[in-house]
């Protein structure tokens, strides 16, 4: 498994690989059982994305075994409704003892594996090359949960360690936001 930046042309995979996990297109049980992603990241919007170089993939030869976003809160020209929530939430959620409005930071996700790639440590590489690659520009890399999605928290939460900082709610749907310090490559 090769983990590196997107390109313009991974853009039709990787939509595929959203689409096919979007929160809407599972059934209740398939989002209990695998998670969920949400959000509109059709091929154009992807391509943008991998154009500014906020999108990271793992590629298994060739084939687009999963994706994760990696931007500054600032760059989405259209957030979607549970990003604007996480940024106006800013100054009640804490990271390391400050307000996050007053720490540097990056939205990190959506994150997705594809079906058969899950449970071989894709998830796992997306995570370290994002902590790594957000070293130069930010303090923290900053997700969002929905309370429903368990299997996510289970791998970004229980499984690499990231912190919550607190919860919110849109459009009556409650958010977690959760945290996990950048570093350095090779660095612990």
């Amino acid at each position: 498994m090769m983990y590196r930046w997107a390109t313009e042309a991974d853009a039709p995979a990787m939509a595929a690989l959203f689409a096919a996990n979007l929160r809407d297109s599972l059934t209740e049980r398939q989002r209990g059982e695998q998670g969920f992603v949400q959000g509109v990241f059709d091929a154009a919007t992807l391509r943008a994305m991998a154009a500014a170089g906020s999108l990271l993939v793992a590629d298994d030869d060739g084939q687009v075994a999963g994706l994760l976003a990696l931007s500054g809160p600032d760059e989405l020209p259209a957030p979607p409704p549970p990003v604007v929530g996480l940024l106006a939430a800013q100054d009640t959620l804490r990271w390391e003892g400050r307000p996050l409005n007053e720490v540097r930071w990056l939205l990190y996700g959506p994150v997705v594996v594809g079906a058969a790639h899950r449970g071989r440590g894709v998830a796992r590489g997306l995570f370290t090359m994002a902590v790594e690659a957000a070293a130069a520009r930010a303090d923290a890399v900053v997700a969002f949960i929905e309370s429903t999605n368990r299997p996510s928290w289970r791998v970004h939460v229980d499984g690499f360690g990231m912190r919550p900082l607190g919860e919110y709610v849109v459009d009556g749907r409650t958010y977690s936001a959760v945290a996990a310090p950048v570093r350095a490559a090779g660095g612990a």
